[in-house]
Parts: C-alpha cells; sequence; structure tokens
C-alpha cells in the first residue's frame, strides 16, 4: 500500500499576533507525509533540500516511517525558504520574503523502489513537473491527488490543464476553484473542473470547512471550533495528508469512504493549526485522532 508523496520542502519562518518561529520544517511534502503517515507505512517522499536542513528533522521523518530514498540533498546548497506574517484574521497572510535556493532547480526524480507506488500525491508544485512525476511510474497507479494554486493556475494553465487529464482527486481552496472554472459558484465551478478530468474534486473554505463533490455526491463537512488558533500554515496539506492516509489504509474509494476520509482529513488540519509548523502534528496519538474524528461526526449529527 505504498503512498508517493511528492512536493516542496522549506524552512518556514512564521510571524503571527501570537508568535514568531524561525527556520522550521515546512513545505507541502513534510506536511502532507507526517499527515499520512498516522495511517499507513510506507510513504516514499521526494523533494529536495539544501546541506542546511536539520539533521533532527531527517530523523524525525524517518521515525514515522517516511522512507527519504527520493530525498535530493544539495552539497552546500540551501534550502527553501519562506518568511510569512499572519493578521488577527489568520485568513489574512502577507508573503515577506521567499528564497527558492535549491527548489528552484528542483527535478524530481523517482528511485526504482517509487516506481510501482500504487498512491500518490503530488503537492503544490508546478503542473509540469507534477506530470512528469505520474509518467515516471512503471504502471499506472490506483489514485492520483493533487494540490495546486492561484500562481499555477494563472501562470501555467495549459501545462496544468494537461495534468489534470492524469489527477483521480483534486484538492484546492475556494477562490483557486472559481478561478480555475472561470465561475464564482461552487458548485458549478466542481462540475466543470470534473469535465477536465479529476472524478472527485474537494473545496477548501478554511475556517468553514470543506466540500467533497463526486458523480453522486455532494458533502459539506465541518471546521473544527477550535478556542485558539495559532498557524494555518500547512493545514491544507495535513488535510490532504490525513484524506489519502485513511483513503489508502482502508483501499475504498466510495462516496461513503470518501466522506470519511475528508472528516479525518479535517482532523489533522484541525491538529496542525494548534501549534506553529508540524509541531501540531508531529507526536499525536490513535486515540486523539480518533476522538476528535468522533467530535466531528457530532457536530453535524441530527437526532429525528
Amino acid at each position: 500500500m505504498s503512498l508517493l508523496v511528492v512536493g516542496s520542502i522549506a524552512l518556514d519562518t512564521i510571524e503571527t499576533p501570537f508568535d514568531r518561529v524561525e527556520d522550521v520544517a515546512g513545505g507541502s511534502a513534510v506536511y502532507i507525509a507526517t499527515a499520512a503517515s498516522y495511517f499507513t507505512a510506507p510513504i516514499r517522499m521526494v523533494g529536495v533540500v539544501g546541506s542546511d536542513f536539520p539533521k533532527s528533522e531527517f530523523e524525525f521523518l524517518e521515525s514515522r516511517g517516511i522512507d527519504l530514498e527520493g530525498l535530493q540533498v544539495v552539497p552546500g546548497g540551501k534550502t527553501f525558504k519562506w518568511k510569512g506574517r499572519y493578521h488577527y484574521d489568520l485568513n489574512i497572510r502577507d508573503t515577506l520574503e521567499t528564497q527558492l535556493n535549491v527548489f528552484e532547480e528542483f527535478n524530481p526524480i523517482l528511485p526504482e523502489s517509487y516506481k510501482t507506488c500504487r498512491y500518490v500525491v503530488l503537492g503544490n508544485i508546478d503542473p509540469t513537473l507534477q506530470r512528469r512525476v505520474i509518467q515516471s511510474l512503471s504502471k499506472k497507479p490506483e489514485l492520483v491527488v493533487c494540490d495546486t494554486m492561484n500562481f499555477w493556475i494563472e501562470g501555467k494553465r495549459t501545462e496544468l490543464l494537461e495534468t489534470l487529464k492524469l489527477v483521480d482527486i483534486l484538492i484546492i481552496n475556494d477562490s483557486e476553484a472559481r478561478l480555475l472554472a472561470s465561475e464564482p459558484n461552487l458548485i458549478k465551478s466542481a462540475r466543470k473542473i470534473m469535465s477536465l478530468g479529476p472524478k472527485t474534486i474537494i473545496i477548501k473554505k478554511g475556517e468553514h470547512g470543506a466540500l467533497l463533490f463526486t458523480n453522486d455526491t455532494i458533502f459539506s463537512a465541518p471546521a473544527y471550533p477550535l478556542e485558539s488558533i495559532y498557524d494555518p500554515t500547512g493545514a491544507g496539506d495535513a488535510f490532504a495528508g490525513g484524506f489519502i492516509g485513511h483513503l489508502v489504509r482502508t483501499e475504498d474509494f466510495s462516496d461513503e469512504n470518501m466522506k470519511r476520509a475528508v472528516i479525518y482529513g479535517s482532523t489533522l488540519a484541525s491538529f496542525c493549526v494548534s501549534k506553529f509548523g508540524i509541531e501540531g502534528i508531529k507526536s499525536l496519538s490513535d486515540v486523539e485522532i480518533l476522538g476528535r474524528y468522533r467530535e466531528f461526526i457530532e457536530l453535524s449529527r441530527i437526532e429525528d
């Protein structure tokens, strides 16, 4: 049941109204793989870092059952760095600095042992690279999950549309869905995007939860009502990791199980935002995850 995760690996400096952290491990691949590791193993991770990436973070990833054979380490190079500041409304943030460093020349190369992975999650990277990863596999995977963002929708639309033809599930936020579909209504946006290739669309709505669209289903999942949210960075990637992790663990792709996977994704995202960086999802227990999953279910339960 091997899972392949490809994406960015970063050292993030994050400022919120509550605190500040500097050069903490982040990037889509790190959040996705860490969240998914609570559900399945092994996880094959592909990314690139410089020699400045902390040894302790390598050790943590390996402790979670994440295979790092596909991780490129550039001697003397510097890891991708991002610095951002969130406002009191944590939905609003300013990017203060971006240093692509070794990530600028990232070319995902899959070790032979990775080419037979049955499940693939493509983090938010250049759609040309996403497509290259899919085409590098020795056989068609059972499920390809993909993320993207406004930058690629606007700047590499043609390449993104080609990639979407190879994708089973697309996870994006509400503004990205509207931009990709050129349609303000999210239901119409989802249907239009499904016509581009993906069979399933998940539209994240931040503090308002997430919407799941399949051919036969529209499902609305709530967000978990937290009293304290410290850092939204990586929440969407943690969602993707929890989502795919549950699907891989159960090997059930029915609409009903997709709904459960969305709740598990929301569960991991809720833990993620409770601390800075990946600290909120570093040391969870199965009891904690299942307990919050059940709390999510209760949030929407109605007695007849």
